[in-house]
């Protein structure tokens, strides 16, 4: 899959500052949060994918410029229009020595689809995999699937004998609070391995000199910090105590780039920020209207759309740092048609309208869940959301919180209404229409559709879209979904943030559209 240029030149940084020798091939990385576990298939998250995906590998990786590139396995083919051949890396091994072989893979896809995981969206759609001797693995899907190696670029491949052996077969379920020896303990195959760690404190990894790859940087050592504070984070990159922060808070990208040790990296991100609508349910969890959901009303939905101030937001809270949209991907993901993104005006009298038509002249009160340690300044994001609805007359009752508890608490569905982020790990539109907008099933369909909005035409356009391997007619079908589930208002789409990385000068990285975080290609000067 080839990706737009313009998203994916990689952005580097290159030092002048000098360091001390003592500390020359050791990165220290400052983060706004922390992931959240070591196992790979517990949280669908891409920061805890990100930092993850430095010890655990997929069968098929991505390079600097997001394209397809050999990683666990070293070829494949579509030999059937269901069936996938790959062919594995031999002389592997996990870091505890470990031979890799075919039995991890069905080991780690069978893991990533059962009770616990949140990697099931990657996953539901395939109906076996199988293996042809130690290095050969065959993955039949349920229908035609020509995007399959996209899609599972990000299942990573676990160890079948140490999780046995440290009782980690399943996942670490984030939902119910479990936990196991893969929470805090990792063994992957990847160019670096976990040294320490201390949730919420500190993680530690090392350069893995035993790695089958190319290691392109010279770091040995990163130290992995969550500082949720943004003026403590800056002044940590400013002072040195570590050499990359993210996010940049965006009111600081000026002082940080005048400071002359270091230096803001800027770029677009495949992320779009959207809210969601608990839909389902007969009665709202967290409402004010009891014996009815007025969710399930079109017209509250597009209330509650108009009556945001998207500009405002961009222009206040973001800093002009986001890129409004009417859609659930934006710019860089294949499908995205520039001629819909067109969002429905922002008029708080006709929010105030819509609401009395639907029965709701003096509004109602809701409760909104939100994280404040997630994506750029999304606590202050859902702060302007409540005091726009408040002037249509909705009362929203905010709960901002770490995502620690946050994304526990929302991947229950125990929300009435919510703030979440969303970047297709396919970079392709099928991967949002199937995790986001498909009906929910017990299999991984609207895994993260937490609102459960359905509409069945959008469920048959979807998988129709998995198979079909005709450009143009596959576009038509994705603007087709698109517009339904943009007359259904079934979520509200707010933006696309942007990317902000701070960077010491004497450290050279790349980054990526994605805001993966290599550190494969970390080097200080």
């Amino acid at each position: 899959m080839k990706f737009k240029q313009t998203l994916t030149s990689a952005l580097v940084v290159t030092a002048v500052f000098a360091m001390g020798a003592a500390s020359a091939q050791t990165i220290r990385i400052g983060n706004q949060g922390d992931a959240l576990s070591m196992d790979p298939h517990s949280l669908n998250e891409s920061l805890q994918l990100s930092v993850t995906g430095n010890v655990y590998e997929p069968l098929v990786g991505r390079d600097k410029n997001l394209n397809l590139v050999p990683a666990l396995a070293s070829s494949w083919k579509q030999t059937s229009p269901s069936v996938w051949r790959f062919e594995l890396r031999k002389n592997v091994k996990f870091h505890d020595g470990t031979p890799f072989t075919a039995d991890d893979v069905l080991f780690s896809f069978a893991r990533a689809a059962g009770d616990g995981s949140d990697m099931r969206s990657y996953t539901n759609d395939v109906k076996e995999v199988r293996k042809d001797g130690d290095h050969v693995v065959e993955i039949e899907t349920k229908a035609p699937f020509p995007i399959l190696p996209d899609v599972i670029s990000l299942l990573y491949i676990m160890s079948k004998k140490w999780a046995e052996e440290n009782q980690a077969t399943r996942p670490v379920d984030r939902r119910k609070g479990v936990e196991n020896a893969a929470s805090f303990r990792a063994n992957g195959t990847g160019p670096f391995r976990l040294r320490e760690r201390q949730p919420n404190v500190k993680t530690s990894f090392v350069r893995n000199g035993n790695y089958w790859g190319k290691i392109e940087g010279n770091v040995i050592n990163v130290e992995y910090t969550p500082i949720g504070n943004d003026a403590t984070r800056v002044a940590a990159l400013l002072s040195g105590q570590v050499d990359v922060i993210e996010p940049v808070p965006l009111q600081d990208v000026a002082r940080i780039n005048a400071s002359g040790k270091s230096k803001v990296m800027q770029g677009p991100e495949l992320r779009t920020i959207f809210l969601g609508m608990d839909q389902k349910r007969d009665e709202l969890l967290y409402s004010s209207v009891k014996g009815k959901n007025p969710f399930k009303d079109k017209r509250v939905r597009q209330a509650f759309y108009q009556a945001i101030d998207i500009n405002g937001i961009q222009r206040t809270v973001m800093r002009g740092a986001a890129n409004p949209t009417a859609l659930m991907v934006g710019p860089g993901i294949n499908g995205f048609d520039a001629a819909m993104n067109k969002r429905l005006p922002y008029d708080t009298e006709a929010a105030k309208k819509l609401l009395a038509e639907a029965g709701y002249p003096n509004g109602f009160e809701v409760g909104m869940n939100c994280p404040n340690d997630r994506y750029v300044n999304d606590g202050a994001i859902c702060q302007a959301v409540a005091a726009n609805l408040a002037r249509a007359g909705v009362k929203v009752n905010l709960q901002a919180e770490t995502k620690g508890t946050y994304f526990p608490k929302i991947l229950k569905r125990d929300t009435s209404f919510y703030l979440l982020g969303w970047t297709p790990g396919t970079y392709d539109s099928h991967n949002a229409l199937n995790a986001l907008m498909r009906c929910v099933d017990d299999k991984g369909s609207g895994q993260f559709n937490l609102g459960s909005y359905c509409n069945p035409k959008v469920d048959e356009l979807t998988l129709q879209i998995q198979s079909e391997t005709d450009k143009t007619k596959r576009d038509a079908m994705i603007k087709e979904a698109f517009k339904l589930h943009a007359d259904d208002i079934g979520h509200l789409p707010l933006h696309q943030q942007a990317l902000a990385w701070g960077v010491a000068s004497n450290v050279e990285l790349v980054q990526l559209a994605d805001n993966f975080m290599p550190f494969r290609y970390m080097s200080v000067k």
